[in-house]
């Protein structure tokens, strides 16, 4: 009976007249964002001449109401379209549910098929009982044919007992099944009813009329996520880079065999015109820090659900690691601190963002999207020590709340009050005297930096006495559309409603590369394979997780993030212990440590690497020489033989070639005078 009706259902056409409520829909497309998703659902409906309500049931109960939109109409016109979640009404049938039932009127039916088949054996066995008695009595028997009747009868016997044992250890099985299902459709009809979503439509037709529309609107909690497997099979092969897109859902629909479009874009965002308002100039205006470079780009990172923990590093501006960072999930107690070595490590629970601050330092929220995330934290202009400011204090004020800012001092406060000096401006690199507010347009700068004291005269000298202020101009006009990498698969996919990833592998390219060791044992001892490579901009990459494998080894993970990649992107391929290098400082006892009211400390470090491999490698070696941001403090009499010396940053770099165990050393070293009364710390 079940069948039959399951028949029947499916024979039902799509066409609607228009007295039913009900309207059936299919999923025919679905355009996933980074974050959120567009569907787009097709029904056919017949309506009458006049005025038809119609009601689409069963769509999720995330849909963004200003986003529906619906197409195919012809002469038909829209009266009103409204959308509510229905929470009262039951389910729309559970194609589980369906399943579960018809598999139990399977179970059913081989249960009673088994039990016709004992009921055929046991006939057989009456019939055969009885035939045996009416010869016996009908017939004169001699020993030999009453032995040939007894074998036969025990022989059948026994084979029709066995057939109907073993059929009913069958139905014995088949009722175990049977009351498995049975359960499972209890349980499912006991779970609470799950709201669902409803569009409810006016039409007014002028005449009877069929239509094939189309329904799209945007849904919530879904999206995509970049991830990337990267081989490579030996040293100096071409890079396997395959682009993969982790799909997930939940929005209370499953979709089944739908054309699945991948975005780049998001659906989110604010399209609206910019209102522009008069401007009113008064005293103590300032250049507004709305001209952050940062401030107008556009959002790079999406939430990840799939990460569960997150470690990563934490360094300034100068790659130092950073201790005592405090990290916090938004919008939770839950958090951490950087340890020593600025490392971290954060289970995430709830939230999507996880926010980054220290003091001195700007803080930084970014979403949850990798499951390896190293943030570099950037000085805050509002923690200056102090900024000598005449003019246009605000100036100063406006980037940096709470500092104080005064004019030039007066030993006696009753004299006259002196005209305080103007800090030094750079534009664009360029010191320009004499430059006050105003001789910029506010719609030419780009961004606006303030320097400590103690930076600016590092790099500006006694100019720098009264502080910086760094301007850096717009060099063209922005015109940057809504970026949107639209991937149109191929095939289709099921994506069920669980936040369950589905792969989708969106392309693979081949990467000409080039391969070295690099290592800088002052902050690890390990020596890494790296590989670099160039015009992947062509490949519309987003930051994602890479799975990294080499010579047939999963090296681990790391993060693809071409927001901050340069022209050459570099990978660590994992670590190669068949290469050594360590990092000693040689003392010289010799040496004065104090000279009249400086100290003086001699520092010269060996570093030694040594190839154990059979192959001959290429090795990049780095380590550093101090910097000081005093004037007190001097570094000199630097040597650093055999070194490319980045005075600014104070990096030194070797470049070797090492044959099969060979070993290599280097030495440089350097001198730090001080006041002898202060610490300082190398």
């Amino acid at each position: 009976m079940m069948k039959k009706l399951l028949f029947i259902l499916l024979l039902i056409p799509l066409f609607i007249h228009g007295n039913d409520k009900k309207i059936p829909t299919a999923i025919k497309e679905v355009t996933v964002y980074l974050s959120g998703a567009q569907i787009m659902r097709t029904a056919n409906l017949h309506l009458k001449a006049g005025t038809t309500e119609c009601t689409f049931t069963g769509l999720s109960h995330k849909i963004d109401e200003s986003s529906i939109q619906l197409s195919g109409l012809q002469l038909v016109s829209l009266l009103s379209v409204t959308y509510n979640i229905d929470y009262l009404s039951a389910k729309e049938s559970n194609p589980e549910i369906t399943s579960l039932e018809v598999q139990i009127e399977q179970v059913d039916l081989k249960i009673s098929l088994l039990k016709n088949n004992i009921a055929s054996l046991e006939e057989e066995q009456k019939i055969f009982n009885t035939n045996r008695l009416i010869s016996g009595e009908n017939q004169e028997l001699n020993l030999e044919k009453i032995k040939q009747i007894s074998i036969y009868y025990r022989v059948r016997t026994t084979a029709i007992k066995n057939e109907i044992f073993s059929t009913m250890l069958q139905i014995a099985e088949l009722s175990i099944e049977k009351t498995s299902l049975t359960n499972q459709l209890t349980a499912m009809g006991k779970a609470p009813k799950k709201e669902q979503g409803e569009i409810r439509v006016k039409f007014d037709a002028p005449i009877a009329t069929t239509l094939n529309l189309e329904i799209t609107y945007a849904v919530q909690d879904a999206g995509w996520i970049p991830n990337y497997d990267i081989k490579s099979e030996k040293l100096n092969d071409p890079l396997k880079l395959t682009y993969k897109a982790h799909v997930y859902q939940k929005t209370g629909v499953d979709w089944d065999q739908v054309k699945i479009n991948l975005s780049s874009g998001s659906p989110n965002l604010n399209v609206s015109k910019p209102v522009l308002a008069a401007k009113y100039l008064d005293f103590g205006r300032s250049y507004s820090n709305r001209y952050d470079g940062n401030a107008t780009s556009r959002q790079k990172y999406f939430h990840n659900p799939t990460v569960k923990r997150v470690v990563g590093l934490v360094t300034d501006e100068t790659g130092e690691p950073l201790p005592g960072v405090n990290i916090v999930i938004k919008g939770t107690s839950q958090g951490t601190t950087t340890d020593f070595d600025g490392n971290y490590a954060v289970d995430i629970r709830d939230g999507q963002n996880l926010v980054y601050s220290y003091i001195g330092l700007k803080s930084k929220q970014i979403p949850v999207y990798s499951s390896l995330m190293n943030i570099r934290m950037e000085t805050d202009a509002a923690a200056l020590e102090e900024v000598v400011v005449l003019g246009y204090a605000t100036t100063l004020q406006g980037r940096a709340a709470g500092v104080s800012i005064r004019g030039v001092s007066s030993n006696n406060s009753y004299s006259r009050p002196q005209q305080p000096k103007l800090p030094l401006y750079v534009i664009d690199g360029v010191p320009v005297d004499g430059f006050i507010e105003g001789d910029l347009d506010e719609s030419e700068i780009q961004s606006i930096e303030v320097l400590t004291r103690k930076n600016a005269q590092v790099l500006y000298g006694s100019r720098a006495n009264n502080g910086v202020v760094i301007i850096t101009t717009k060099k063209s006009d922005l015109k940057e559309g809504i970026t949107n990498t639209r991937f149109e698969i191929k095939k289709t996919y099921s994506i069920t409603s669980n936040r369950d990833i589905t792969a989708i592998e969106l392309n693979t390219f081949q990467l000409d590369a080039k391969y070295e060791h690099f290592a800088a044992p002052i902050v690890n001892e390990n020596v890494f394979m790296t590989t670099t490579f160039t015009d992947w901009e062509q490949y519309n990459l987003l930051p994602g997780e890479a799975n990294i494998y080499f010579e047939g080894t999963f090296a681990g993970k790391t993060t693809l993030d071409p927001y901050t990649a340069q022209k050459e992107m570099t990978l660590s391929l994992g670590i190669d212990p068949n290469i050594t290098v360590t990092r000693k400082q040689i003392k010289n006892f010799k040496s004065k440590s104090f000279t009249g009211s400086n100290r003086i400390l001699d520092r010269t470090y060996e570093l030694v690497v040594k190839n154990n491999k059979a192959t001959p490698i290429h090795l990049k070696l780095m380590d550093r020489v101090p910097l000081s941001q005093n004037k007190e403090i001097k570094v000199v009499d630097i040597e650093t033989p055999n070194a490319v010396h980045d005075t600014k940053k104070g990096l030194l770099t070797w470049k070797m070639q090492l044959d099969p165990k060979e070993s290599k050393t280097e030495i440089f070293s350097f001198q730090v005078k001080y006041p002898k009364y202060r610490t300082i710390s190398l």
